[in-house]
């Protein structure tokens, strides 16, 4: 039998540090897609449990406030109710019936002449500051109102 010849001759590669980057490329991207369809399904149900605990911290929240609104309305008719208890008792005790009633009972009487006394207002001195310059610019910083007096 023949035996085909092989000729031995040395293939010479043109760059060996290419050759083994392209080697590595092809390592990586290989294990790349080896686990792509994990990496996307994982994606996808990270995607989709940050949407559901969303749901729930908002729904969560929104019952919370609907509890908290439901109480202050609650507070607000108690305090309400209790304003118009405080006025019904405060008119009762302003009554002249009742404030005639408790005088005469303490012996109190219309006077018979009515003296009216004036006290005049006392004149306060204005303090002058050291600082003139700032007194003056205090009159930008005014109201309005205050300027028109």
């Amino acid at each position: 039998m023949l035996q085909p010849q092989r000729h031995h001759r040395s293939v010479r590669l043109g760059n060996p540090r290419a050759v083994r980057a392209a080697t590595q490329r092809r390592k990586a991207r290989k294990t790349r897609a080896r686990y792509a369809g994990v990496t996307r399904t994982l994606t996808m149900l990270t995607a989709v449990m940050l949407l559901l605990m969303t749901y729930v911290v908002l729904t969560s929240s929104l019952t919370g406030l609907s509890y908290a609104v439901a109480k202050a309305q609650a507070n607000r008719e108690a305090l309400q109710e209790e304003t118009m208890r405080l006025d019904d008792r405060i008119s009762a005790l302003r009554s002249d019936d009742r404030l005639s009633q408790l005088a005469a009972r303490l012996g109190m009487t219309e006077p018979a002449r009515l003296d009216v006394v004036h006290i005049a207002t006392p004149r306060v001195a204005r303090a002058r500051t050291s600082f003139p310059v700032l007194s003056s610019l205090a009159g930008f910083f005014a109201p309005a109102v205050a300027r028109q007096q």
